[in-house]
């Protein structure tokens, strides 16, 4: 894994190619638990193609001065993604 949060990727190659590309990343809380949000795409053999745009959610902890992988949440589509978006606006504005 890794000691600098900057570092976290999704990102991942096999022979040369990726297979999940990471297009964006943002750090949600630092410290001894992390959690960051990536926006990612699946590459699709048969389609020779990234696909649609995905979303993850992801808790690291540190230990031993490195992060580990914990747990994770993924979002399949930007539907499913506005939805969660809407509900916790709803939930935050009461």
């Amino acid at each position: 894994m890794s000691a600098d949060i900057n570092d976290l990727t999704i990102q991942y190659e096999e022979d040369g190619q990726v297979l999940v590309q990471e297009l964006d990343k943002e750090v949600l809380t630092k410290g001894a638990w992390a959690t960051l949000v990536f926006r990612y795409q699946n590459w699709s053999k048969a389609k020779n193609e990234f696909g649609k745009e995905m979303f993850t959610i992801r808790r690291y902890q540190k230990r031993n001065g490195e992060y580990f992988p914990k747990s994770k949440f993924n979002i399949s589509s930007v539907d499913q993604a506005k939805k969660i978006i809407a509900v916790l606006q709803k939930w935050t504005d009461e």
